[in-house]
């Protein structure tokens, strides 16, 4: 571990490349009222740093700046402390009575537009909401449409084609005994295989809704995991990437979509924010860029996340405090969407 003395001077020259993206050397150091010590002194604590590891000495300039893993204990220590309360809101959004598509694309332009990095959410997975509402339309004689809203306001539509004309009395009948004993009942939930498998119906009507099964029962599970997305154009028009390999690194992320899904879900199971920085991704697209992530949802089930993901030499204590803020105004708004 550093001494403190060297993890002051550590700090200070995270600081000093993330504020100004210079090398920060040790005549400057020496002129920091906080540094109480010689200029040859800091000169080396500077080569005691860098033997550790955490500061590199490019070969242009007499300074230093901080490696992968002096960016990690700098982020480690901010983690740590006790950050207090901002005196506004970074985020102002006001989600309020928004169906949960709409509120995930306001939150997720808010993180880019404050933060100027990449910001992606993830949605909560469609297993855990509940049936608020089912219709069963005739569209033609032989072909019915089932649509079923959720509690979280989502829509999913199903189309079937008979052999022959549906009775307009069964179809009538489907759609009021399909609210009646649907409604309320989530959608990864084993009572709705049951309820729609009932023994005790006529056989024409059990007929009838062994074929509509299919519109419940595989919803949840062909449902992909839903990206928002925002943020990719302003982060490259601001040149805030190095070079066209970052860019076409950047691109890649978002292509491959189930490896950045998988790396999300980490935030999951973090007590507080998960930050990745460069090397320490296992994609190996995402090593030279940061990640700030957390989880949202209820008090009992964590179910989505927010994060940005930019540059390494990113202000960390404001994306940390960004995404927890946004984390936890999404958690207030989910906590009223499932209680309704």
């Amino acid at each position: 571990m550093p001494t403190p003395r060297q993890e002051l001077i550590l700090r200070k020259v995270v600081q000093g490349y993330l504020d100004n993206g210079a090398p920060v050397g040790s005549k400057t150091l020496a002129e920091d009222p906080a540094l109480d010590c010689r200029p040859s002194t800091i000169r080396n604590e500077l080569a005691l740093l860098e033997e550790h590891g955490l500061l590199r000495h490019p070969h242009t300039s007499a300074g230093r700046s901080p490696t992968d893993a002096g960016y990690r204990f700098f982020v480690d220590r901010l983690l740590g402390e006790r950050r207090p309360a901002p005196p506004q809101q970074r985020l102002d959004v006001q989600l309020g009575q928004r169906e949960i598509d709409d509120a995930m694309r306001a939150t997720t332009a808010a993180l880019s537009q404050v933060s100027n990095l990449l910001a992606v959410v993830t949605a909560p997975p469609i297993d855990t909401a509940t049936i608020r509402h089912i219709e069963v339309l005739a569209l033609q004689p032989q072909v019915l449409m089932v649509v079923i809203i959720t509690s979280t306001g989502g829509v999913s539509k199903r189309i079937f084609t008979f052999e022959r004309p549906v009775d307009p009395g069964l179809a009538s009948w489907a759609n009021a005994y399909l609210n009646e004993q649907l409604v309320g009942l989530g959608l990864g939930a084993r009572m709705l295989s049951r309820r729609l498998a009932d023994p005790t119906l006529p056989p024409t009507e059990h007929r009838f809704l062994e074929q509509l099964t299919p519109a419940f029962t595989e919803l949840a599970a062909t449902a992909d995991a839903t990206l928002y997305v925002d943020g990719a154009a302003r982060l490259i028009n601001e040149h805030r990437l190095q070079d066209l390999a970052q860019i076409n690194e950047l691109m890649s992320v978002l292509e491959q979509r189930v490896e950045l899904l998988a790396v999300l879900k980490q935030a999951l199971g973090e007590r507080d924010v998960l930050v990745r920085i460069g090397a320490e991704h296992e994609q190996p697209q995402l090593r030279s860029m940061a990640l700030v992530a957390s989880a949202y949802g209820l008090p009992s089930r964590r179910l989505g996340t927010v994060s940005l993901i930019g540059p390494i030499r990113m202000d960390y204590g404001e994306a940390i405090d960004t995404v927890r803020e946004a984390a936890q105004m999404l958690s207030r708004y989910i906590e009223t969407v499932y209680e309704d």
